[in-house]
């Protein structure tokens, strides 16, 4: 796959981590340590605090490395400072890098930073790893580089410094960032963009450790994600025994959303063939991304044969598994009677209160899913239903914040066409597991009528606000399973669905044209009827 972005770094930037080997040497065991390293807080000593004061406030080269001189306080983090402010200063051309390469203090900054300084400065040595792209790294440095490197230049001047190491040392960074649940952003973009650009391809396991941190700290890059897809593509024909890095990929594409159907048909190639050594968690994984992703694969019977049927409730230990497994069929059209009926039986509900996390809100509203999916969707389904009385249908439902102000956007405009107050009824619970942002409904002539009369040649309508997290991303945009099953069981309860897409029906626009765009979508329903 071809990509588009290339790196680009500044010359003077790399010729003085050259200087310095410290792409080579520093910053690769400094970012190696971050697996095992936590953050430390130096306690500042009123010597180390005027240090620090006039560093600020130095204008000159002359003016940084006179602070090193007949010292004791000046400390390696002093030194990484200064030469943070050399590469900057020499990048925008305020400085000259001949100015400072052969001065003695500075390589006395370079010693404190590495056991080695380059002969001749490292400027002029052709052999320089760092000055020529070399990708050789020398390692051998104290472990405390890296919180020297984020706790002195911050998170914007480490970032500078991803360029300067190994793909493998970046996948790691990444890993231990998420491991942290430290989002940091402009670590996090830095890697996406010299992840994506590398011509070295990621290995199976690398991807999967990428795709994790990005899922962990809910960082979207469309670039590393096709980078990523790629390379795992391309690296799945050599795996034959690890099913946990496949079920690892296919959780973190869930979560991500990201739908790319390629990806998608080579995993289930891959699991359909290795059908055999393929843990039950990672199928399930399968299904529950797939079901997500509205991604339906060609071989769709054999993932039927092969994979559905080789999972049995008792590979589950949580009930909430074996829930979230049911409900992911359904959304494949996979799903059995028998399948239904464990999990709509008062004994599973019972179970499932037993659980640790107990009946959450996300499992009753899969229950009311699965319940009205039986009633409406299956054919000849004779198995258990949830009784009225059931605690599933206790559960508190509301949008998100952003997904609100769409709503409330939306329901503006429809004052203008349905002013009267018994013509619409807002945050509608279906019973079924989610809202109906609106409903209405309309005569054959496009006249609204009252909801509280009925009328039963009335064109039952209702309105569905799509924001962002109801769609998937990627190279292959859709609409997520769930938005699709929640429009399936509206339709079949009767209703004109008219789903609001955020991409088409904005809170920016003018009242008029929100107001327009409603009334031609209740115009297109009418007429078609």
């Amino acid at each position: 796959m071809k990509r588009s972005r290339k790196v680009r770094c500044p010359s003077n930037w790399i010729k003085l981590i050259g200087i310095m080997l410290f792409a080579g040497q520093l910053v690769a065991a400094a970012f190696e340590s971050l697996r095992n390293e936590s953050p430390k807080v130096e306690k500042k000593t009123p010597a180390s605090s005027s240090i620090d004061e006039r560093i600020i406030n130095a204008k000159s080269v002359n003016g940084l490395l006179t602070i090193t001189e007949n010292n004791s306080a000046f400390s390696r983090q002093h030194a990484l400072r200064i030469v943070s402010i050399l590469a900057e200063w020499s990048t925008v051309d305020r400085v000259k890098i001949a100015e400072f390469e052969n001065d003695s203090r500075f390589l006395r900054i370079c010693r404190m930073l590495g056991r080695t300084v380059p002969k001749n400065g490292g400027g002029n040595n052709k052999n320089n790893s760092a000055a020529n792209g070399s990708s050789k790294r020398i390692s051998g440095f104290r472990t405390d580089d890296l919180n020297t490197v984020l706790g002195v230049a911050g998170d914007d001047e480490a970032a500078k410094l991803i360029a300067s190491i190994s793909l493998p040392q970046m996948v790691k960074v990444m890993s231990t960032l998420a491991q942290r649940k430290r989002r940091s952003t402009p670590l996090l973009r830095s890697l996406a963009f010299n992840i994506s650009s590398a011509s070295e391809p990621l290995d199976l396991k690398q991807s999967a450790d990428v795709l994790y941190a990005m899922a962990t700290l809910n960082f979207q890059d469309s670039v590393l994600s096709a980078k990523v897809c790629a390379d795992v593509q391309a690296a799945l024909p050599k795996n034959v025994d690890k099913s946990a890095v496949v079920g690892s990929i296919l959780t973190s594409l869930g979560i991500l959303r990201y739908r790319d159907l390629d990806i998608l048909e080579s995993l289930t190639q891959w699991l359909v063939k290795n059908s055999e050594i393929c843990r039950p968690q990672d199928l399930s994984a399968y299904f529950l991304t797939s079901s997500l992703l509205n991604f339906k694969s060609a071989l769709l019977e054999d993932v039927s044969n092969k994979l559905a049927k080789s999972i049995v409730r008792e590979d589950f230990t949580k009930q909430s598994e074996w829930l979230s497994y049911v409900w992911s069929l359904t959304m494949l059209g996979l799903v059995e009677h028998k399948h239904l009926d464990s999990v709509l039986s008062p004994g599973f509900l019972e179970k499932l209160e037993k659980d640790k996390s107990g009946l959450t809100p996300v499992s009753k509203m899969r229950l009311l899913n699965l319940n009205s999916y039986a009633q409406l969707l299956v054919t000849d389904y004779k198995g258990v239903l949830l009784p009225a009385d059931s605690p599933a249908y206790q559960v508190p439902m509301a949008h998100t914040k952003t997904k609100q102000i769409l709503v409330n956007g939306m329901l503006d405009a429809l004052k203008s066409l349905l002013p009267a107050t018994n013509h619409v009824q807002t945050s509608v619970d279906s019973k079924m597991g989610f809202l109906i942002d609106a409903l209405c409904q309309f005569d054959a002539n496009r006249n609204p009528l009252p909801l509280d009369k009925e009328n039963p040649n009335a064109i039952k309508v209702a309105l569905m606000v799509i924001d962002f997290h109801d769609i998937c991303h990627g190279t292959h945009r859709s609409a997520s399973g769930v938005t699709n099953l929640t429009i399936d069981l509206l339709e079949k309860s009767g209703y004109q669905v008219i789903p609001v897409p955020y991409n088409e029906f904005s809170t920016s626009d003018k009242l008029l044209k929100r107001v327009q765009y409603l009334d031609a979508k209740f115009k297109a329903i009418v007429s078609s009827k």
